[in-house]
């Protein structure tokens, strides 16, 4: 049965040759493109005149609701639409494990992606990616990025995607909207590498924005970490990370925060930096990091994540 106010997934094809999703239902690609596409003579040549089909978009909606029953929690509803994929790894107990995959392969300009978790009262899931989330470059428009996290009473939810690579010229924005029960809690990382070093890449210029909101009745958390169009030169300003090209962000909201908060220390060292505060009834402890590469970075992310997800520990799919 569908549940009130969803809607039947969304139509979509797959373009073999590059896995990129047509939402006819969206209107992403219309059929008078396809049709272009598809029956166009191979020889036939475009006048200059005449109007480009429009560029093919990934479009992807990927929603999971789980709630406790039968003394563990458990899968409720499911929804996945184009390139937006939901698996769950089978686990003993809690936490619920869930693994989202964009098998668009990557984002770039004008592609949309969006991803709703909702953690019912008394149940704990776990979130990953598949692999790290790579955003190339951008020849129009920008790639885009919507997350909307919900925890109920007595509910936790980790929020532990893998790396995502910005390549050079990408244009990128990524949502992060959060409410939680007054005695819910939540675990939030989002790590950015600007390009890989190991392969020789760099991210020269670009835009990237990254936006958070945290709520548990009041606002409890916000950002707004925006750079470029010169991300290099910027990232080179000591105020901001000295040259390293990984970051990440990783906020715990919990009442047992404060007692984490040396432990964090130890393992951020000195690139970076953690901090606690009390917000209402529950506290927060926000931690920073940055390193020269991707590797470096995930040294130290692993053993916070581990500290910090306390008995979930790290997400199977993460390794060094």
């Amino acid at each position: 049965m569908t549940a009130p106010g969803w809607f039947p997934s969304i139509e979509t094809e797959t373009m073999s040759s590059n896995k990129l999703y047509i939402d006819k239902a969206a209107g992403v690609l219309n059929l008078g493109a396809v049709d272009m596409i598809d029956n166009a003579p191979a020889a036939q040549t475009p006048s200059p005149a005449a109007p480009l089909p429009a560029a093919q978009r990934a479009a992807g909606q990927g929603r999971l609701f789980c709630g406790r029953t039968g003394g563990r929690t458990r899968l409720q509803r499911l929804y996945q639409d184009g390139s937006a994929k939901i698996r769950m790894p089978s686990v003993q107990g809690d936490p619920l494990e869930a693994v989202l995959i964009n098998t668009a392969g990557g984002l770039t300009g004008g592609d949309r992606l969006g991803w709703t978790i909702e953690v019912g009262e008394g149940a704990s899931a776990s979130i990953t990616t598949q692999a790290c989330e790579k955003v190339y470059r951008a020849a129009a428009d920008h790639a885009e990025a919507k997350v909307s996290l919900r925890a109920g009473a007595g509910g936790r939810i980790a929020w532990l995607p893998q790396e995502t690579i910005v390549f050079d010229r990408a244009a990128f924005a990524r949502r992060l909207d959060v409410e939680l029960a007054e005695d819910a809690e939540a675990l939030i990382l989002e790590a950015t590498l600007f390009g890989r070093l190991a392969m020789g890449e760099r991210t020269l210029q670009g835009s990237f924005h990254d936006r958070w909101r945290v709520r548990q009745g009041a606002l409890v958390h916000a950002e707004d970490f925006r750079v470029g169009p010169d991300i290099a030169e910027r990232l080179a300003r000591p105020a901001v990370t000295g040259g390293a090209s990984a970051i990440a962000t990783l906020l715990l909201v919990s009442p047992s925060a404060e007692n984490m908060l040396e432990p964090a220390r130890r393992i951020v060292g000195d690139e970076g930096g953690a901090s606690f505060w009390r917000v209402g009834r529950s506290g927060k402890l926000l931690a920073r990091l940055y390193a020269g590469d991707g590797y470096q970075l995930r040294r130290r992310l692993v053993p916070l994540v581990e500290l910090l997800n306390g008995r979930a520990g790290l997400p199977k799919l993460w390794s060094l």
